[in-house]
């Protein structure tokens, strides 16, 4: 463990940059045995030896003891012997070549005081503030987290197969208990679809397919229709000529479905709690989607979730997809790209107020991510739910078949 805080502090040698947290147990200084105030030039040191091991390296006249090079350096006696400090100093392992010249130092008590107010100047515009209560707003009103106005839909079947003289169990339903990887789950789906691929081979059991999809078919419209009131609810989507909204629309539902069902997403369960009914992957392949889209898409939900995005980034995030200026069939492309470049904005400013740590520099760019890594499963989506339409036309609603059209 003192290995690590070494490593940790080697780079500071001037200021406070070095101390010791509150959580750190009182150390005792490797030269003198006083109270030890962090890592300095590569040392546990007090602050006393770490301004005399400063000063002795920039003296010009050589240090000498006037004894025999044996005194006993203590807290009391450190001062008696200078040249013993010293070597002391040496000893325990500080570095002469880690004392900063006193241009080092002023250069770099420079850079610190411009952070500090670059940071101080980092502060979200009265607009900004504005452009995330109106998407709070919209999202909360069309976005129930509980699945209380989920209602109607036609029940879930999660049995593959009819029971047969060959085959006497229906399959297991989703299982709640813990899943520690999505490697797991992605052999759980593979699993599953072996079983849909045996039974698309077999014409006479061709009816049951797909026993999930009808119940799939509800959620996914139900979804869509608040996606719709979600975009409809922001100003400067209504603005829109009425043909970039479809485009925007019809680009960008697969991806703010998937945000928002992240926000119920168990990761250590790898489920989806939506109120009181519970889905995994296997619903999915159930309702006849096929691993080249689930097993990209199992690792998203886990790869997001693990960011911990606060309500205010994950709204943000679906604005960021639904004003995509680059979707097919947008016309007002300028219009769009600021829109999207101010959310941008919006975005790394909201994570650099108020978030705290140094994964917080990290963010931004893994939820830009994140949002890249859905574009490419978008067209999967939409290829696979045209091959389920061909298998069931009679089973996907208008709305999905008009979205992905």
């Amino acid at each position: 463990a003192s290995g690590k805080k070494l490593n940790k502090w080697n780079d500071y040698d001037e200021d406070e940059d070095g101390k010791l947290t509150e959580d750190d147990e009182p150390r005792a200084c490797g030269v003198c045995g006083d109270l030890a105030k962090g890592y300095h030039f590569n040392a546990l040191t007090c602050e006393g030896c770490k301004g005399f091991f400063r000063r002795a390296i920039k003296r010009s006249t050589q240090l000498r003891c006037p004894f025999l090079n044996k005194c006993s350096i203590t807290k009391n006696s450190r001062r008696s012997c200078q040249a013993c400090r010293f070597r002391k100093c040496q000893a325990i392992g500080m570095k002469r070549e880690m004392v900063m010249s006193e241009v080092e130092v002023l250069e770099r008590r420079i850079r610190i005081k411009r952070k500090k107010k670059l940071e101080a100047l980092v502060q979200l515009s009265s607009q900004q503030q504005d452009t995330i209560q109106e998407l709070l707003c919209g999202h909360r009103s069309s976005f129930d987290s509980a699945f209380y106005r989920f209602s109607g839909f036609r029940p879930m079947d999660r049995n593959i197969l009819h029971m047969s003289e060959d085959d006497q169990s229906p399959s297991e339903p989703c299982s709640t208990s813990s899943s520690t990887s999505s490697s797991s789950s992605s052999s759980s789906l593979s699993g599953s679809f072996d079983k849909q691929e045996n039974v698309e081979g077999n014409p006479d059991r061709k009816s049951s397919v797909f026993t999930a999809l009808p119940h799939v078919t509800d959620l996914v419209t139900y979804m869509i229709q608040d996606i719709i009131s979600f975009s409809k609810s922001l100003q400067d989507f209504r603005s829109l000529i009425m043909e970039d909204q479809i485009a925007l629309l019809k680009g960008a539902t697969f991806e703010v479905m998937q945000i928002r069902f992240n926000m119920v997403f168990n990761a250590e369960k790898g489920i989806w709690e939506c109120g009181n009914i519970i889905y995994c992957i296997d619903d999915a392949v159930r309702a006849g989607f096929q691993p080249l889209l689930l097993e990209p898409l199992l690792k998203f939900h886990h790869t997001l979730r693990k960011l911990g995005l606060q309500e205010e980034e994950y709204v943000l995030m679906q604005a960021l997809s639904l004003f995509s200026p680059d979707r097919p069939g947008v016309q007002q492309h300028s219009v769009i790209d600021k829109l999207h470049e101010n959310l941008g904005l919006t975005l790394k400013t909201w994570i650099d107020c108020k978030r705290t740590g140094p994964e917080k520099h990290l963010l931004y760019p893994k939820v830009m991510a994140c949002l890249t890594e859905m574009r490419t499963m978008t067209e999967e989506y939409s290829k696979q739910v045209l091959q389920i339409q061909d298998i069931e036309p009679d089973v996907i609603s208008p709305l999905i078949m008009e979205i992905v059209s």
